[in-house]
């Protein structure tokens, strides 16, 4: 589609497209999906989106998404067990809320340390976790950093930081639920038999 008529729904399409898990194909489907259902799906989700952009906001205290300045987790005193897990990003919090299990509060990173991408402890909220364990009264810091070499460069420099501090843990690494040994790869088998534990 190049003619003006256009313009505005391959102004959408593009944009789409931008969208992580798709591409231009998907992004031209998904539009005119939502052009047909334009009064069931388009105009909600449009005026979802605006209210979504005036309010949505990063917490000041851990960095989470939400549409207060400190979120619900940092408020809940409930949670305030002096647990404090360490996540890359939002995803990855909101992975972990879904799981259920973990009760204490977190901190977000928004990345990893990386000298190819010139990532550095400033560029994250390190400096902030340092002053969130003196401050909040952490007994341990939970580092549920991803498996990769950023991740346990970045999981390194932090316990590395607050050695001495408080309790350092990780998540266990290895095979995953229902996961089969023939389809894992080298690094997972390698990190399950090291973890391994009694029967």
């Amino acid at each position: 589609m190049t003619d003006s008529s256009t313009r505005d729904i391959d102004n959408l399409i593009e944009l789409m497209a931008k969208l992580p898990g798709l591409g231009p194909r998907s992004a031209r489907r998904a539009v005119l999906h939502l052009i047909r259902k334009r009064a069931l799906l388009l105009t909600p989700l449009a005026d979802a989106m605006q209210q979504v952009a005036e309010t949505a906001r990063e917490c000041l205290n851990c960095g989470n998404v939400g549409t207060s300045e400190i979120c619900g987790i940092c408020q809940s005193e409930a949670r305030a067990t002096g647990e404090l897990c360490i996540v890359e990003d939002v995803a990855d919090l909101w992975a972990m809320e879904r799981a259920g299990v973990f009760k204490g509060r977190y901190h977000v990173l928004g990345g990893t340390l990386s000298a190819l991408d010139a990532v550095g402890p400033e560029e994250l909220r390190i400096p902030r976790l340092i002053d969130r364990v003196t401050t909040e009264g952490i007994s341990e810091v939970i580092l549920a950093l991803n498996a990769t070499v950023d991740g346990q460069t970045t999981a390194h420099y932090i316990a590395d930081q607050l050695e001495g501090q408080v309790r350092l843990t990780s998540l266990a690494q290895g095979v995953p639920i229902g996961g089969e040994l023939d389809y894992l790869d080298d690094g997972t088998i390698s990190a399950a038999l090291s973890a391994r534990k009694e029967i």
